[in-house]
C-alpha cells in the first residue's frame, strides 16, 4: 500500500506551545463544545447514508465520512491543546519584561507597543507577538531604558529601546 507524503506531515511532530491566556482557554473550550454538538449530527448523517448501500459508489457517504473524520481529528487536537495548556498570568511586577506584558518600544523614532504571549495567540496585525519571535525573545528579561539589537527576518539589525512595561 502506498502512503501519501503531505506537506502538513512535517509539522505533526512539532511540539505545540502550551502557554495561552485564560481568555483563549475559554474561547477554545466553547469551540470544543460546539464541535462536540456537531459530532452526533454528522454521525447520524453518516449512518443514514450508509443505509443506502454500496459504499464504493456512494459519494455522499464518502464526503460525510470525511467530514466526520475531520471533525473527530479537530476535537482530538483541541482536547490535547487544552489538556496541555498552561495559563499565562499577567505579571504584577513591571521591572523586567515577561510573558504577558505589554511593552512599548521605540525603533527608528517610532513607538510601537507589543503584547508578548505564547505562539498560539500571535497576531502581528494587532501587535501580539510570541515570546519565541525575534523581537519577543530579545525583549524578555530586559528593563525600561535598555537598548537591544534585534536581527529580524531579512537579517537586518534593528535597535529597539524599551520605553514602558505594563
Amino acid at each position: 500500500m502506498r502512503t501519501t507524503n503531505r506537506k502538513s506531515d512535517k509539522f505533526t511532530g512539532q511540539k505545540q506551545d502550551p502557554l495561552i491566556t485564560a481568555e483563549k482557554i475559554k474561547e477554545l473550550t466553547e469551540k470544543l463544545a460546539g464541535m462536540k454538538t456537531k459530532r452526533p449530527i454528522l454521525a447520524a448523517e453518516v449512518g443514514r447514508l450508509a443505509e443506502l448501500g454500496d459504499f464504493s459508489e456512494n459519494v455522499e457517504y464518502q464526503l460525510a465520512k470525511g467530514k466526520l473524520r475531520g471533525l473527530n481529528n479537530a476535537i482530538l487536537v483541541l482536547e490535547n491543546q487544552l489538556t496541555r495548556a498552561e495559563v499565562i498570568m499577567t505579571p504584577s511586577q513591571t521591572d523586567r519584561v515577561e510573558i504577558g506584558h505589554s511593552v512599548t518600544v521605540e525603533c527608528n523614532n517610532k513607538r510601537q507597543q507589543y503584547h508578548i504571549l505564547g505562539s498560539t495567540e500571535t497576531d502581528p496585525n494587532h501587535d501580539v507577538i510570541s515570546y519565541n519571535s525575534p523581537i519577543g525573545a530579545a525583549l524578555i528579561g530586559h528593563r525600561v531604558g535598555e537598548k537591544l539589537l534585534v536581527v529580524i527576518a531579512n537579517k537586518k539589525e534593528m535597535e529597539y529601546t524599551i520605553i514602558e512595561i505594563k
